[in-house]
């Protein structure tokens, strides 16, 4: 594109298209292949890039050339091409084994050989009508059933203005954070030993007793002189 104007594609440089004096001008021997080059092309002033691409002539046709098969008009009118109609394809049903069973069962059959054999000689099928899809009970389904997608709840706004999830969490961080320092204190926590208890907890004070000989521990008499006891206590009374 030059201007403003529509302009055709700017084709490769040949050296007839090279004026004295230009970008692109050779000196001495000089051949196509050297302005087919992109990195040794210069660009033009005032001009857009040249394809350096060997292009066809304004005369080619881009794309995929198809020849005509079905031989225009005079083809249409001279023959009668139809469609021909697919052949349905007819269903195998399934075996009515309820129906065969039961006329097994009033031909006197009882075993599962001659049930096999009943099988092979009344082939019965099934019905189109009861595989028909008009027929079919729909599915059974709870009353207050929803269909489609649920909606998605409300956006509690009233939460998100009060930072009630910021107060939530910097709760669970605090209940988090106590409960690492309290398994830290018991890592952490050293065996008491028997000093260390006794600190804590000392022993009752022992009385003090003085020392005295055996032979000195009062006993009881030996002999008693006093007639009776009556008489004992009233000796004892007279003196204390």
């Amino acid at each position: 594109m030059a201007g403003g104007g529509t302009a055709a594609p700017r084709r490769p440089l040949t050296l007839t298209e090279v004026e004295p004096g230009s970008e692109n001008e050779r000196l001495g021997v000089a051949r196509d292949s050297m302005l087919r080059n992109p990195l040794i092309l210069k660009a033009e002033l005032g001009k857009p890039q040249r394809n350096c691409y060997t292009l066809p002539g304004f005369d080619f046709s881009y794309g995929l050339y198809v020849h005509r098969t079905d031989g225009g008009v005079p083809e249409a009118i001279g023959h009668w091409n139809t469609v021909k109609p697919r052949t349905a394809t007819v269903q195998k049903m399934p075996r009515d084994f309820i129906t065969m069973n039961r006329g097994a069962l009033k031909a006197g059959y009882t075993t599962a050989h001659e049930f096999n054999l009943y099988y092979k000689a009344k082939d019965i099928r099934c019905k189109d009508d009861e595989y028909s899809r008009f027929k079919r009970c729909p599915p059974k389904v709870p009353a207050d059933m929803t269909y489609g997608i649920t909606a998605r709840p409300c956006t509690p706004l009233f939460d998100l203005l009060q930072h009630k999830y910021k107060e939530l969490w910097m709760e669970q961080q605090r209940a988090l954070t106590a409960a690492q320092r309290v398994e830290k204190k018991k890592k952490d926590k050293v065996r008491e030993t028997r000093t260390t208890l006794l600190r804590k907890h000392p022993l009752p004070a022992k009385e003090e007793s003085f020392w005295h000989l055996p032979h000195l521990e009062k006993v009881g008499p030996h002999l008693s002189t006093f007639p009776d006891r009556d008489a004992r206590k009233k000796a004892f009374s007279a003196s204390h």
